[in-house]
């Protein structure tokens, strides 16, 4: 009985174990396609670095230029309502390089805008290619994985963290040239992973059900997947907030945003990846959540304190908030994946569709909240979203909880 019990406490600790020997023994799909989502979440940072140029040669408004984020991630939330109906009639392999190919054609044309309002909608057909892509990217990596879906989506979110962390590097090396160079280093980016894709994934098996238009609505009335996509909502305020109002109040050229931006990145790299698998199955995905939430809360209180005052302050909190956000993001996502009994890349559209929401809310709603009452208070506000996100998770973690093996 004793032995049987050992081996039940250390279960979850061999488990992390297979899935670390297995990280690396992958298929080539799984790189190529992994690679591509690199080069996919570049385009969420990349636009960090210029947004001051991008004001300045636009003659354009800190809330004016916030909507660039805005936009993309409006149409990004609203495409993921049809990711799944349209991979489950064309294959992941078409959906992704659907996906991939109009990335390709709105990054070139915002590389050619005239004016504000023309990148503003550019970036809204691009967050359709980013809709399209990153849904069905989670879903063909988990499929075609070695390791377990847990090994699936610690290579996405090491992806999201790479990809997260090279983009403001490849928007500071460009920008720092010209404010229209990262658009187009996309572009070619994007084609190069367009070219990948075609020679190395092999085609994706259709699912044997297709999925409707409102199977992801009907997911999230699931307690479980409701509640994550909730608390993800908010979550992703106070996530956005720092990564969109904050190079405004750095005072620094493009290659010094980009600089804080990678280290931020990095930090949210390593932490997703090396940092949230130990501390999940130590502790349970809900004590982790809920206290990484909490010093997400204090951090941003701090860069509210620290605003307008000290710029190294900023610097130091921006980089740690990194490290919290790596965390969060490998919990959120594995919950989203794993709680309800929905298909996954169903789960998965619901979830993205809600917590996208607070990415596209965000950024202007702190630019206006910076315009008129100053910088501390879009930083305050992440705060308060941060409780939010707090008692949602902590209110229905009987269901967040419920999915969960025993944790020693």
């Amino acid at each position: 009985m004793d032995g049987q019990l050992a081996e039940t406490l250390q279960a979850p600790e061999n488990t992390l174990q297979a899935e670390k020997a297995s990280f690396l023994k992958q298929p080539k799909a799984v790189w190529a396609t992994a690679l591509a989502a690199v080069f996919a979440f570049m385009g969420i940072g990349l636009v960090d670095p210029i947004l001051p140029a991008i004001a300045t040669n636009l003659e354009a408004t800190p809330s004016q230029v916030s909507l660039l984020f805005t936009s993309y991630f409006m149409v990004t939330a609203l495409a993921m309502l049809i990711t799944g109906f349209v991979s489950s009639r064309i294959g992941g392999k078409k959906t992704l390089l659907i996906g991939l190919a109009v990335i390709v054609v709105f990054s070139s044309l915002s590389g050619l805008s005239g004016s504000v309002g023309e990148l503003v909608g550019f970036r809204a057909g691009w967050g359709l290619g980013n809709a399209l892509f990153v849904a069905t990217a989670l879903a063909v990596i988990v499929g075609v994985a070695s390791g377990g879906a847990g090994t699936a989506i610690i290579l996405y979110e090491a992806a999201l963290g790479l990809g997260i962390s090279l983009g403001p590097l490849l928007g500071a090396l460009l920008g720092g040239w010209q404010w229209r160079a990262p658009f187009f280093g996309t572009a070619v980016l994007m084609a190069a992973a367009f070219i990948a894709l075609i020679a190395l994934l092999p085609k994706t098996p259709l699912p044997e059900r297709k999925v409707r238009l409102r199977d992801p609505l009907l997911a999230l009335g699931h307690k479980g997947l409701r509640t994550t996509a909730a608390s993800g909502l908010f979550y992703n305020y106070g996530f956005f907030t720092i990564l969109a109002f904050t190079p405004f109040i750095l005072g620094m050229n493009a290659y010094g945003i980009g600089g804080v931006f990678f280290g931020w990145g990095v930090a949210v790299a390593v932490f997703s990846v090396f940092v949230a698998p130990p501390l999940q199955a130590r502790f349970g995905a809900v004590k982790v959540l809920t206290g990484t939430l909490f010093l997400l809360m204090l951090d941003l209180a701090g860069l509210g304190l620290a605003a307008g005052h000290s710029v190294p302050a900023v610097v130091v909190l921006v980089i740690v908030a990194g490290a919290l956000l790596g965390v969060n993001n490998t919990i959120y996502t594995e919950l989203a994946m794993g709680v309800s009994d929905s298909p996954r890349p169903v789960a998965s559209s619901g979830y993205n569709f809600v917590r996208w929401m607070g990415g596209a809310l965000a950024p202007f709603a702190a630019a206006q909240l910076g315009e008129h009452f100053g910088p501390q208070v879009p930083f305050f506000a992440g705060a308060v979203a941060m409780v939010v996100a707090i008692a949602i998770a902590f209110g229905g973690r009987a269901y967040l909880s419920s999915h969960e093996p025993h944790v020693v």
